[in-house]
């Protein structure tokens, strides 16, 4: 753009969208209570892979690592 070129609303990117998407993604979005219980809920997924991932680790930590077998070779 030349500095001569008048900055017009069709220069924008969004081609003027974006209060159109914005309303659309606000219309969307769940009441405020229910994406409080969805927070929540990603909360305790994740709590309960670390679960998971603590007790796998606790396992492995707990296993005997085995050298293999001694052989005598002639």
């Amino acid at each position: 753009m030349t500095e001569e070129t008048p900055k017009t609303e069709s220069a924008c990117l969004c081609a003027g969208i974006g209060p159109t998407l914005t309303k659309l993604v606000q219309t969307l979005a769940p009441p405020e209570a229910a994406g409080e219980h969805f927070r929540r809920a990603r909360i305790e997924m994740l709590k309960g892979l670390r679960e998971l991932l603590d007790h796998r680790i606790e396992t492995l930590s707990q296993t005997p690592e085995t050298h293999g077998t001694k052989l005598t070779v002639e």
